[in-house]
């Protein structure tokens, strides 16, 4: 199972990614879009929503089930993948490089309370 190792992650199978302009890109798991299989559709937040962290944010959808992609951390949505739109499939084919959507954080220090990948690794194991 692919877990980098510079990335943050939740134990709802979130993943973060701390970009250069302050931004966070966020996307699920590979062990998530394994556990849905084949994505069909993805509803991405609007650009400007404020959210909380642990608060829904989008949906993803496949063949087998619909799940809630949840905000690892709380600020504004600042872009998303509309690319996902109309390619969902994008993320069972690297769900690394398939963000969802990007937050401006209401603290960059929120990403410190993240998961590590090794506390990640931990968690899909005891699954």
């Amino acid at each position: 199972m692919n877990i980098p190792t510079d990335l943050k992650y939740t134990k709802s199978h979130e993943w973060a990614r701390l970009e250069a302009d302050g931004t966070v890109s966020i996307g699920i798991t590979d062990h998530a879009q394994e556990l849905l299989g084949d994505l069909v559709f993805v509803e991405l937040p609007e650009i400007g929503r404020e959210l909380a962290a642990g608060q829904e944010a989008a949906v993803v959808e496949s063949v087998k089930a619909a799940a809630d992609v949840y905000a690892p951390l709380a600020g504004s949505v600042v872009d998303g993948n509309s690319a996902l739109t109309d390619a969902p499939e994008m993320v069972n084919q690297d769900a690394y490089a398939a963000w969802l959507f990007r937050m401006r954080p209401a603290a960059a220090s929120d990403l410190d309370v993240l998961l590590d990948a090794a506390a990640y690794q931990e968690i899909v194991a005891a699954a």
